[in-house]
């Protein structure tokens, strides 16, 4: 993902988008639904598991390898699966094969809310410090792995405690293979990043799939992450941050979810999910004010590993979203 300049951006949503049985307008304090807890050891469980393969580079062996996982696993947790294989074609003409990994929880409930994250490693640690590094992969601890932990919690979750309202977990391919910044020219590198998500959209577009709204899950476990608000989901799905970050701070998380900072305008899986699939999405994705990256010190590093996820954030993230889903049922 990578931050682009944007003054306005303008959407047509269709009426099947942009709805939640949750009241966001107001400062009225929001009902909570009883929900379980979010469980960090588990979460940081399936982070390791999916780490234990290698960096997940799209169209790779061990990218093969955690797929399977993958869908072994969100079976094992009561879900139905699709896999949605693509190809794309990457920043320099080559074209590799990549797969979509779909998991529904109520799958026959027409009324359904979405939650999606990236599967795959970038192949090129292009951020690192060391410029030795420059073409290694990544191992994506946070910057893949995490978000996709996340939604395999919340998946075993809602095993234990079911709930009426339909669920799905997208986990996209393709996101990270945007133009390395060693070969970056003045052109906009934007088209070349988020394909997996760009095909999930324009099928789900055509074959007329309607959500409540999504939420993306991006680096949501890096040590010293912050979430302000991200500036594309402010202008596609405003009601939906508002709930989201009014509700983190209900329940004790507003150092994580601060209400009076924003983050920039993000190229980011989100953005497809508005455009093609019309489906009102927000991405919960840090944003730092100091260091190297905007992105944290260990985006697109060699140092994306386990050891640098905090289980605070993950908690704080994932409890948020806990009750979001359960509250759905008020």
């Amino acid at each position: 993902m990578r931050y682009i300049l944007l003054a306005v951006l303008t959407c047509i949503l269709s009426a099947c988008g942009g709805n939640t049985k949750r009241n966001v307008g107001g400062p009225d304090t929001i009902a909570l639904a009883s929900c379980p807890t979010f469980n960090t050891d588990t979460c940081m469980k399936y982070i390791q598991e999916q780490c234990n393969f290698g960096p997940r580079v799209t169209g790779s062996k061990e990218s093969d390898q955690c797929r399977q996982y993958l869908v072994e696993q969100f079976l094992r947790l009561g879900a139905s699966v699709e896999e949605q294989p693509c190809n794309v074609t990457i920043w320099d003409g080559t074209v590799l094969q990549a797969c979509n990994i779909i998991a529904k929880v109520n799958p026959e409930n027409a009324d359904r809310i979405l939650f999606c994250a990236h599967w795959d490693s970038r192949p090129w640690a292009d951020n690192d410090e060391d410029e030795k590094n420059h073409r290694k992969p990544i191992l994506a601890a946070n910057d893949g792995a995490s978000g996709v932990a996340m939604m395999m919690e919340l998946c075993r979750l809602l095993q234990q405690k079911p709930v009426k309202v339909g669920v799905d977990f997208v986990c996209f391919d393709a996101e990270d293979m945007g133009t390395p910044q060693w070969a970056e020219t003045e052109e906009s590198t934007s088209h070349t990043w988020c394909l997996g998500s760009k095909f999930w959209a324009e099928k789900s577009r055509e074959n007329n799939y309607c959500a409540r709204y999504g939420i993306l899950l991006d680096m949501v476990g890096g040590r010293g992450s912050v979430f302000p608000a991200e500036k594309v989901s402010q202008e596609y799905a405003q009601p939906i941050v508002s709930l989201v970050w009014r509700l983190a701070n209900q329940i004790g998380y507003g150092h994580y979810f601060p209400l009076n900072k924003e983050g920039g305008f993000l190229m980011d899986d989100h953005v497809n999910v508005n455009r093609y699939a019309r489906v009102p999405c927000i991405d919960i994705v840090p944003n730092f004010t100091d260091g190297p990256s905007s992105f944290g010190p260990t985006w697109h590093t060699v140092n994306d590993t386990p050891e640098n996820i905090d289980p605070n954030v993950l908690e704080a993230v994932g409890q948020t979203l806990t009750q979001i889903i359960y509250n759905e049922e008020l």
